[in-house]
């Protein structure tokens, strides 16, 4: 029996569309799960190397990160990024291609499209430009302690630096606080863990105390510091007195200095501060503060 015209014609839309289910739909379906997984294992891969890296730089130096561990470590999470992009464009490409959309059309278009954006999108290409600089000069990297000057930030930001990417930098500040800025807003960087640092003390005195003597107490407290075991491997030599740094009305600043390992200023600073001011108390120095008060010592 012969089955009418109409029928035919409404039963033929819905076998073409399980045709295609079964072959492009299951096809671009799979393509859409390969690369969820094949961007989970990229990801693994990179965490694998930059934890390699970071456990080699432990293993050198469980004290500081070198140089060359920071650049790495820039450099595979950029890798990973510009992995995990390629990825998903060639599983685009692949996916128009299972729609049926003739991809060497796409192109003219897609060229003009991309030219527009990039020039109503001038600050993202001064970003990704900026990052690029950043990585291949090796400005900065993971863990390096910096302090920032960028657009839109009045009093800058100081802080580890936690991930360097071709867009953004992020880094965490002494209270935790994570910021984000854009590569292509930073306009002055302030590297505090390039090969050595150093602890800048100073030390307000009354100006009638006796500035030889308290030079010799201080000296005696870098002599201390540079022997002791805990306090010792975080310095490269012993700190040393530069003497009067400044004259004020009613006091007198003594400064002390003391290179250190990368990023170890701020703890050498503050160990040297409490055994100065007990240094002080014990020579019966007073500061300009008071007679009463603990010894004022404020860092640089």
């Amino acid at each position: 029996m012969v089955r009418p015209v109409e029928v035919l014609a409404a039963d033929t839309p819905l076998t073409d569309l399980s045709a295609w289910v079964r072959g492009s739909g299951l096809e671009i379906v799979l393509l859409v799960v390969g690369a969820v997984l094949l961007g989970r294992f990229i990801r693994w891969v990179g965490d694998r190397i930059t934890r390699r890296i970071d456990s080699a730089a432990h293993d050198q130096d469980s004290l500081v990160r070198s140089e060359a561990a920071k650049h790495r470590h820039a450099i595979a999470q950029i890798l990973v990024w510009l992995a995990l992009a390629l990825l998903w464009c060639v599983t685009g490409v692949l996916i128009l291609i299972r729609f049926g959309v003739p991809v060497a059309s796409v192109v003219a278009p897609a060229a003009i499209v991309g030219g527009a954006l990039a020039f109503g999108a001038q600050q993202v290409v001064r970003d990704y430009l900026a990052g690029f600089f950043i990585i291949t000069e090796r400005q900065y990297g993971f863990g390096d302690v910096v302090r920032v000057s960028a657009i839109g930030f009045t009093d800058g930001a100081t802080g580890t630096i936690e991930e360097v990417a071709l867009r953004t930098t992020r880094l965490r500040t002494p209270d935790g606080e994570v910021v984000v800025i854009a590569n292509g807003q930073i306009v002055q960087v302030t590297n505090l863990s390039r090969d050595w640092a150093r602890a800048v003390v100073d030390v307000p005195l009354p100006t009638s105390m006796d500035v030889v003597q308290a030079s010799e107490v201080l000296r005696k407290v870098g002599a201390d510091a540079f022997a002791d075991e805990k306090l010792k491997p975080l310095l490269l030599d012993a700190p040393t007195v530069l003497g009067v740094e400044s004259f004020e009305v009613d006091q007198v600043n003594l400064r002390m200095v003391a290179r250190t390992l990368p990023g170890k200023q701020f703890e050498v600073g503050r160990d040297l501060r409490v055994r100065v001011a007990a240094a002080l108390q014990r020579a019966a120095i007073s500061s300009a503060a008071g007679p009463t008060d603990e010894p004022a010592v404020k860092p640089a």
